[in-house]
């Protein structure tokens, strides 16, 4: 059995190896450079003209306070493992398993932030627009498209996101044929692309009176909602706008006249709507905004395939794999196909604990 004297030295080691690697994780991702940027963008919005222009304001103090949360939070970890260290250093016996309780819960702190640490991209950090579309197979992908939508919905508020749908379709007699929705937070876009790509579930149908198995499918797509003007071309003489009544539930905001709006961009064949908005001018706005997104992830996408081509590498086909399988008959088993990692408890992934999955896959996507 260990002295106290050494367990002690033991948790002041570990506890530096901590502060050594958030240390390291704050370089890498340049949170020293985020505060400044933050004190320029304080000294802008005290500028007397600041609120000239409403819109570049508000996207001025979205960024400030994205900037802000990430490096306080980035700071009081790394505050806390000091902390920690100074009382190990002065602690007597009796504060033993408090600090041992303390020091784990750092190890697990350290570690999701060093999973954070990898979204890196370019957008990992955006705001997203997310969206679900029923695949083949009738009500029971319309049903399946659903059980998504609630999984999604769920792990978006179990971790603090601000949800909002845009558009939604109803099944004919249930479930849904596809729903999009604005996710704002903290590195929204990083955190779901894990989830971009086909969706497969394997059940007994609810829906069929002989109760046979059926395979459904439905489709995650998934853009970065970038706040700032993005710099896409858009042809009016390429769009073909239509306006409809505004449907769902929605209480005493849904218009009764033609407030919603679909955009179709004619050249690529994309297809936008957005409904939740209160006047057709705004829904007209979200929607080219959404349209935007979309044309520039595709030129994105484009491009990196054009580089992967060049370089030899094998091109993937995107979201068109099938990624995942949720098998709920004859067995209970969720599958991710491109890390491997399983999960028997089929209701808990549903209940939207995905962290096994996104990890994994962000993991992979560095080699880690």
């Amino acid at each position: 059995m260990q002295s106290p004297v050494l367990i002690m030295d033991n948790l002041i080691t570990q506890l530096q190896d901590l502060l050594s690697q958030i240390e390291e994780l704050m370089k890498r991702i340049d949170i020293e450079g985020k505060a400044k940027l933050a004190t320029e963008l304080e000294q802008q919005a005290s500028a007397p003209t600041f609120w000239d222009d409403p819109s570049s304001a508000q996207q001025t103090m979205q960024q400030l306070s994205r900037l802000n949360s990430q490096v306080d939070r980035w700071e009081k970890t790394a505050n806390r493992i000091n902390d920690a260290i100074e009382l190990v250093e002065i602690a007597d016996e009796d504060m033993q398993a408090d600090l041992e309780r303390e020091t784990e819960a750092l190890v697990t702190l350290v570690d999701s932030m060093s999973l954070q640490a990898m979204l890196s991209g370019d957008y990992d950090s955006e705001d997203a627009i997310f969206a679900i579309h029923a695949g083949a197979g009738g009500v029971d992908a319309q049903d399946w498209a659903h059980m998504l939508e609630r999984m999604y919905l769920r792990w978006m508020e179990q971790n603090g996101y601000k949800t909002e749908i845009l558009d939604r379709s109803d099944g004919e007699e249930a479930g849904l044929k596809s729903v999009t929705i604005s996710v704002k937070g903290d590195y929204a876009f990083g955190y779901l692309q894990s989830e971009e790509g086909v969706h497969r579930l394997v059940r007994l149908s609810p829906f069929d009176s002989a109760s046979r198995r059926h395979t459904s499918f439905a489709k995650v797509e998934l853009w970065p909602d970038i706040q700032t003007d993005i710099e896409i071309e858009v042809n009016e003489k390429d769009l073909r706008i239509d306006t409809y009544r505004a449907s769902g539930a929605g209480g005493q905001h849904v218009q009764k006249n033609d407030t919603a709006v679909r955009i179709t961009h004619v050249p690529t064949g994309i297809v936008v709507q957005c409904q939740n908005q209160r006047s057709q001018a705004q829904n007209r706005d979200r929607a080219m905004q959404i349209l935007k997104a979309r044309l520039f992830e595709m030129e994105r996408a484009k491009q990196e395939a054009e580089m992967a081509e060049l370089k030899g590498e094998n091109v993937d086909a995107g979201w068109g794999n099938q990624i995942r399988s949720y098998v709920l008959h004859p067995y209970q088993m969720v599958k991710d196909h491109r890390t491997n990692v399983e999960v028997g408890n089929t209701s808990a992934v549903l209940d939207g604990r995905l962290a096994d999955f996104m990890e994994a896959y962000l993991r992979s996507k560095v080699g880690g």
